[in-house]
């Protein structure tokens, strides 16, 4: 038996999105087999950024802020929430020709969207089509707290999947049925949750460090953004030694930046561009230095890998309140200052038990796995 095709959307504004539908598709190919069940087709596909050029230029702008401009991303995100284009009549419009088109090509049996930008569009054109109800569209959030855009709130979607009891009650406060929201957790992709497929030893080896030496990843993000050649400046005031791998993300300007500054960092140093290969090494790594972006902070919670959250510019909205959680829980630490990296990495042991890590139970920080009960439910939809 087979199940019916699933189609899922995300758009890239960052990584997250992407991230999440990925690890989505992942999930359903391996647990459908246990189900006794022939995996079904699954489309992936970013429906914003391909639907018209007004929301081309939405992508564009909120990945250039990311890139230059992080501190005006909290103003970014006051405009989306005060303009609504996820309820705008003129921009449905302009993307209904397009969503009903791809729709009725790929026939799904179900829809998903990782995105709060494109359920309202889709549940309109389903509507439209006379295919509400008949074609399930499932909103999977991304963002586990409660500053959450109220896009991600789609009265039409027969289920919304939210990470933990924050999100739920902002989802209820913001007129959604309970009984339409089933609490899970995040969809951290699989390979996460899996041994790593080189050790710590070999990876580090292989890049030419030494496996018993402090090792930190300082991440910038996708869009290669933010304060972390700040903080790399800072930790030269380190009263020990330390090796360090910080990846720029698709930012080329920023890799020449520190490949300069590497070479004259008293601290060893390998600069990477984006890079796919980041569950391998989270698990080489002793702490990690990002923004608080949800996907990224989860697939570091599922490795046990303390973090260090870039808190200079004040984050957006729904990352702050990220953070703000996983400081109250002991899983990360501010930084506010660049200098504030110092007294982290001084406290920090090494090669600490990660595996044997107890997560703690709180808004469901140790539900790791949940990205399996997810595809679960979207196949029950798909029958």
């Amino acid at each position: 038996m087979k199940h019916g095709k699933i189609f899922v959307v995300f758009s890239d504004t960052g990584s997250g999105h992407r991230t999440a539908a990925d690890a989505i598709n992942s999930a359903i190919a391996e647990v459908s087999p246990q189900r006794g069940h022939e995996a079904p087709e699954v489309v992936v596909q970013d429906i914003i950024e391909s639907s018209n050029a007004i929301n081309r230029l939405f992508t564009h702008t909120y990945n250039r802020l990311l890139k230059e401009h992080q501190d005006w991303m909290k103003y970014y995100s006051a405009l989306i929430e005060w303009v609504k284009p996820n309820e705008s009549e003129l921009a449905y419009r302009l993307s209904k020709d397009y969503t009903a088109k791809v729709i009725q090509e790929i026939n799904p049996a179900v829809i998903v969207s990782v995105h709060p930008m494109v359920n309202h569009f889709l549940a309109r054109t389903l509507k439209d089509m006379g295919l509400l109800r008949k074609t399930k569209l499932v909103v999977v959030l991304t963002d586990p707290n409660n500053n959450l855009w109220t896009g991600w709130a789609c009265p039409d979607a027969d289920l919304t999947i939210a990470p933990n009891d924050l999100a739920r009650d902002q989802l209820i406060a913001f007129g959604l049925d309970p009984a339409a929201i089933k609490v899970i957790g995040m969809p951290i992709p699989p390979q996460f949750l899996k041994p790593p497929s080189k050790s710590r030893d070999d990876l580090l080896m292989r890049m030419g460090f030494d496996p018993n030496e402090l090792t930190i990843a300082i991440s910038a993000g996708s869009a290669g953004g933010g304060n972390m050649p700040k903080i790399y400046k800072a930790l030269q005031h380190l009263s020990k030694p330390v090796q360090i791998i910080f990846t720029c993300g698709k930012n080329a300007k920023l890799r020449e930046e520190m490949q300069l500054a590497s070479q004259q960092s008293r601290n060893p140093t390998i600069v990477l561009p984006y890079t796919t290969r980041v569950a391998d090494g989270m698990n080489a790594c002793d702490l990690l230095v990002t923004k608080a972006g949800g996907l990224t902070t989860f697939e570091a919670i599922a490795r046990r890998l303390p973090m260090a959250l870039d808190m200079i510019t004040e984050p957006m909205p729904q990352e702050y309140g990220t953070a703000e959680m996983l400081i109250e829980a002991g899983l990360a630490k501010s930084i506010k200052q660049p200098e504030d990296i110092v007294p982290i990495v001084e406290e920090l042991r090494s090669k600490y038990p990660k595996r044997t890590m107890r997560l703690p139970k709180v808004h469901n920080l140790d539900h790791i796995d949940a990205v399996y009960e997810i595809a679960h439910h979207i196949l029950d939809f798909a029958n």
